[in-house]
């Protein structure tokens, strides 16, 4: 056969599976519009028909903002916000040594090794970035201590604290680099569960929020600290989006291990090796949100066989709405679900004085998904009904008591937590993703006490003062690290923007 015969035969092949495709994905668009106007955007955004090199707009946004983040002055509000989220992580870090993750952590750094560039928190380990990236994700994420975000149900602070902190010792960045890259990681990885239907997307899949959200976090992060440019985020985006894992089985860990490497170790510690092979002059897809086999294509959930997603909240206000703001600092150091509760209790105490005997029944009403989270759970500090007891019985909870898992079979605390009764209530679920609970206490006299808790204490609508954040990591570091080191240790994170070189926060965080 002639080689032109060849070519006519394969040009004429190639023509006919571009029309085929075309009318496929024509009656796609088509299907997706009259779902939804959401569909018919995520059609007209993955742009399948494209040439596979092709880049879309929001992919052109999102890479040059992303691009141009390092340098970019943030508004002062967001950098004072950014420091207390960068504190409240590394005092999670601090306290979470002392918990199993964090033990293994700081066992796996020690024996694994590396070139000495990172530090490891709360030990006198120094290795390598990757390495160092990884285990302080796990000691952030040893317990429920750190930050949450509700839109996209997702912890940001565990993996992008880690992440940014270990590519900025590795290229000695300025404190207001690091401050820059955290928040970006926040804007980002928050943004692509948003696209995926946030909350809905782990029931509609199986798959975790949380460890989507973590991977693209950390990776911007990690690339902000790097000094990636436009192009090379894309490239970085492409790779992140082949590590996205996860799915909610997470929730049957026992011993906050596996939790600790989904939602913080292991997305920390790939995005800073991703950002070191991008930086290095790694190549790969410039648009893995659009084209062919995109992300959204492999990951999104579906409805009738449609694409269920909106790439377009990818960048929706990008620039003028910062996530890290929208982000709640944790006034109790327990499982999010549980936070509305121990608020309404400290209502109910400011109200009339009565002891845990003198209750008959407390029904918490909350949303669906965090009963299915925290209701009857094996680890005290995500379990309701446990949480409860123990605020009934000691007026309070500390980090040393949602910790006291033999307490758990303490006869005593048994019989107030018989009392509890945790429901599913269409209420809250109509509210979600706000962190919302009816509480009701019923006492033995009769009298009966009744709190919606509509805006969390350390929510956007509720923040926390920053005092009110030094005092939560004063309690978390100073058992660990001493006061005089815990002091010194605040006084440089809340100037942070005025350090020279991130590494300058070693000897601090640091212990032997």
């Amino acid at each position: 056969m002639s080689h032109q015969l060849e070519d006519k035969m394969r040009k004429g092949a190639a023509q006919k599976i571009d029309r085929r495709r075309l009318i496929k994905l024509g009656s796609l668009s088509g299907a997706l519009a009259a779902l939804s106007p959401g569909f018919a955007k995520a059609a007209a955004f993955l742009g399948s028909d494209q040439p596979s090199t092709a880049v879309s707009p929001i992919m052109q946004q999102l890479s040059a903002y992303m691009g141009a983040a390092s340098t970019r002055p943030l508004p002062e509000e967001v950098v004072e916000k950014a420091k207390q989220h960068i504190l409240d992580t590394f005092a999670a870090m601090i306290s979470g040594s002392g918990l199993p993750p964090g033990r293994a952590a700081l066992e796996f750094a020690r024996t694994y090794g590396g070139k000495e560039i990172a530090t490891v928190v709360a030990s006198n380990i120094v290795c390598g970035p990757v390495e160092a990236a990884f285990a302080n994700g796990v000691l952030a994420h040893s317990d429920e201590t750190d930050d949450s975000h509700g839109p996209s149900r997702s912890h940001p602070g565990v993996s992008t604290v880690p992440a940014s902190f270990a590519s900025g010792e590795q290229y000695a960045i300025s404190g207001a680099h690091f401050i820059r890259a955290v928040t970006l990681g926040y804007d980002i990885g928050t943004r692509v569960s948003m696209s995926l239907g946030g909350p809905g997307y782990q029931a509609a899949t199986h798959r975790s929020t949380h460890g989507t959200a973590a991977c693209f976090c950390a990776g911007a992060a990690a690339g902000c600290a790097a000094g990636l440019s436009a192009e090379q985020m894309r490239l970085l985006l492409d790779y992140t989006a082949q590590q996205t894992s996860g799915i909610g089985a997470w929730s049957r860990d026992a011993e906050h291990m596996e939790k600790a490497f989904l939602f913080a170790g292991k997305p920390a510690g790939v995005a800073v090796l991703t950002a070191s092979l991008i930086r290095s002059g790694w190549s790969g897809v410039e648009d893995i949100f659009s084209g062919s086999d995109n992300f959204y294509e492999a990951l999104a959930p579906r409805e009738n066989g449609a694409i269920k997603a909106d790439p377009g909240l990818l960048v929706d206000k990008l620039g003028e709405r910062y996530e890290i703001s929208r982000t709640n600092i944790k006034k109790w150091t327990v499982g999010s679900p549980i936070q509305a509760p121990l608020d309404a209790m400290v209502i109910f105490f400011k109200q009339r004085s009565f002891t845990a005997d003198d209750v008959q029944k407390v029904v918490v009403r909350i949303a669906t998904d965090e009963a299915n989270t925290v209701s009857n759970r094996d680890i005290p500090d995500i379990c309701m009904e446990h949480m409860i007891a123990v605020m009934l019985l000691d007026k309070t909870v500390t980090f040393q008591s949602v910790h006291d898992k033999a307490r758990m079979k303490d006869p005593a605390v048994l019989r107030v937590r018989a009392k509890v009764e945790v429901v599913a209530d269409p209420r809250i679920d109509a509210r979600r993703p706000r962190r919302e609970a009816i509480v009701e206490v019923i006492l033995k006299d009769g009298t009966q006490l009744s709190e919606w808790v509509r805006d969390v204490r350390g929510t956007a609508d509720n923040p926390m003062t920053r005092q009110e954040v030094v005092d939560k990591a004063r309690d978390l570091i100073a058992p660990v690290h001493g006061s005089s080191a815990c002091t010194a240790l605040l006084n440089k994170l809340l100037a942070l923007e005025t350090l020279k070189d991130v590494r300058e926060l070693r000897t601090e965080l640091q212990r032997s």
